[in-house]
C-alpha cells in the first residue's frame, strides 16, 4: 500500500484539497446534526402535544358529558394524531419539513382538515432543507469536482505527465490509484458524520447500508462522469466549466424541467379545491331541508334508516349526516387527488433511473420514511381513525343514547404506525446501475491518457 501513503503525501501538500475535504466533513456533520435536531425537536413536540391531548380530554370530559350530550361532546373533542419520525428521518426529512405531522380531527367532515396543506414530491424540489441528502445530492459532486477536474490537466500544465506515463506502473492504473482515493476520502467525509450520529438515532444496520450504497453509488457516478472528462485532452479550466454544466443541468436544469413537464402530464387538482368543496357542500347542506339531507344519507347508509325520526328543529344526527355527505360528496375529487399524486410519484421514481440526484433523493426519503408515500398513509391513519370515531359517535346520535363520563373515556384512540420503512430496491438498483456504467465509461478513458494529447 505505498502507493497509498505516496497519493496521500501528494495530496497532504495542496491546501485546496486538504480546505476541500476539511469543509466536506464539516458540512456533512452540521447536515446531521441538523436533521437530528430537528428529528429531536419533532419527537418533543409529538410528546408535548400528546400530554396536552391527554389534559384536554380530562377537561372536555367533565365538561360536555354531565348533559348527556354525544353530539357537543363530538364536536368539541380534538383528537391529537401524529407520525413520529423514522430512526432514518434524520438524513433526508422530505415531506416532513413540509406537510404537517402533527394533526388534530374531530368527528365532523374530514376532508377540509386533511388538507389545509398541500402534497408534493419532495424529490423534485430544487432544494429543501439543510440535511444530508440535501449536501449529497447538491454539494458532494463540487467538491469531488474540485478534486479530480484538473487530474491530468494539472500534470500536463505542470510537464510531468510525459515522466508519469514513462514510469513502471503508470498509465490507467495512475489515474485510477489518484481519483479512487480522493472519491473514497470524499465518501469518508460524507459518512463519517453518518455513521457517528446513527447510533445515536436508532438507526438500523440496514438501513445504514442503504444509506451507504446510495452515497456510494452516486459517488461512483460523478467520479466516473469526472474521470470522462478530466482524462481529456482539454485545460483545467475547460474541464472544470463542463463538469459545472453537467453538474447544473443533472442535479438543477433536468429536474427542474422534468418538474415542469410532470405538472403539466399529469394535472393534479390542488388539496385546498378539495377543501373549499367539501366545505362548499357542508355548507350549502343548512340551506336544505333536513328531511331531503337525511333521506339522501340513508340511501348509503341505510342502517340508520329506522332509528327515531328527525324532530323539528336542530339536531345533532343531521348535523353529523351533512358533514359525511360532504365527505362523500368530494370523495370522487380526493381519489383523482391522490391518483394524480401516486402517479406523479411513479414517474419521479422512473426519472430517477435517468438522473441522478432524483434517484439518490428518492432512496433516501422512501428509507426515511419521509416521501410522499409515507405522508399519504398518515393521512390514510387519519381517516381510519376518523371513521371508528363517527363509528362509535352514531349509536349515540341516533338512537339518542345519553352519553356518560364512561363512555367518553371509551373513545377511540389513535394508534400510529409501527410498519418499519420499505426498502427502497427500485431506486437503490437504478442508481447502483447507472453509477457502475458511467464509472465504467470513466475508467475505459482513463486508459487513453496519452502524453501527445498536451
Amino acid at each position: 500500500m505505498n502507493w497509498v501513503a505516496h497519493e496521500l503525501r501528494l495530496l497532504v501538500r495542496s491546501k485546496l484539497a486538504l480546505s476541500a475535504l476539511t469543509l466536506l466533513l464539516v458540512l456533512s456533520a452540521l447536515a446531521v446534526l441538523s436533521g437530528m435536531r430537528e428529528v429531536e425537536r419533532q419527537q418533543q413536540t409529538i410528546a408535548r402535544l400528546e400530554g396536552l391531548q391527554q389534559q384536554e380530554l380530562a377537561a372536555q370530559a367533565r365538561k360536555y358529558t354531565h348533559g348527556g350530550d354525544a353530539g357537543s361532546a363530538a364536536y368539541y373533542t380534538f383528537h391529537g394524531t401524529w407520525d413520529a419520525p423514522s430512526p432514518t428521518a434524520f438524513l433526508a426529512l422530505g415531506l416532513r419539513d413540509a406537510a404537517p405531522y402533527v394533526l388534530r380531527v374531530r368527528a365532523l367532515a374530514l376532508q377540509a382538515q386533511l388538507h389545509e396543506g398541500e402534497s408534493f414530491n419532495p424529490e423534485l424540489a430544487l432544494a429543501g432543507r439543510f440535511d444530508f441528502a440535501f449536501v449529497l445530492v447538491y454539494l458532494a459532486p463540487l467538491f469531488l469536482i474540485a478534486l479530480l477536474y484538473d487530474l491530468v490537466s494539472g500534470e500536463r500544465r505542470s510537464g510531468r505527465l510525459s515522466t508519469l506515463l514513462a514510469m513502471p506502473g503508470a498509465g490507467r492504473g495512475l489515474w485510477l490509484r489518484r481519483a479512487g482515493l480522493r472519491t473514497a476520502l470524499v465518501f469518508g467525509c460524507l459518512v463519517l458524520p453518518v455513521l457517528a450520529g446513527a447510533p445515536a438515532s436508532g438507526t438500523a444496520i440496514e438501513a445504514l447500508g442503504i444509506v451507504l450504497l446510495v452515497t456510494a453509488g452516486y459517488l461512483a457516478l460523478w467520479s466516473g462522469l469526472a474521470l470522462i472528462v478530466a482524462t481529456r485532452s482539454g485545460s483545467s479550466a475547460a474541464n472544470a466549466m463542463a463538469l459545472m454544466g453537467c453538474w447544473a443541468v443533472l442535479t438543477l436544469i433536468l429536474p427542474t424541467l422534468a418538474n415542469a413537464v410532470l405538472a403539466r402530464a399529469v394535472p393534479v387538482h390542488q388539496g385546498v379545491e378539495l377543501m373549499l368543496a367539501q366545505r362548499q357542500a357542508v355548507h350549502g347542506a343548512w340551506d336544505l331541508p333536513p328531511e331531503a339531507t337525511m333521506e339522501k344519507f340513508f340511501r348509503t347508509h341505510p342502517e340508520w334508516r329506522d332509528t327515531s325520526p328527525l324532530p323539528s328543529g336542530f339536531h345533532w344526527k343531521w348535523y353529523y349526516a351533512f358533514q359525511q355527505l360532504g365527505d362523500e360528496s368530494a370523495a370522487p375529487q380526493v381519489a383523482a387527488y391522490r391518483d394524480g399524486l401516486l402517479a406523479r410519484q411513479r414517474w419521479t421514481s422512473r426519472l430517477g433511473w435517468l438522473l441522478p440526484g432524483v434517484g439518490v433523493q428518492a432512496a433516501l426519503h422512501r428509507q426515511a420514511d419521509t416521501d410522499l408515500q409515507a405522508q399519504l398513509a398518515y393521512q390514510d391513519r387519519i381517516a381510519e381513525f376518523h371513521a371508528r370515531l363517527r363509528a362509535f359517535y352514531y349509536p349515540y346520535l341516533f338512537n339518542d343514547v345519553r352519553f356518560g363520563p364512561q363512555d367518553f373515556a371509551s373513545q377511540p384512540h389513535f394508534s400510529p404506525s409501527s410498519q418499519p420503512a420499505e426498502v427502497p430496491l427500485e431506486q437503490l438498483l437504478g442508481l447502483l446501475l447507472m453509477g457502475a456504467a458511467v464509472l465504467a465509461l470513466g475508467v475505459d478513458a482513463a486508459g487513453r491518457v496519452r502524453p501527445s494529447a498536451g
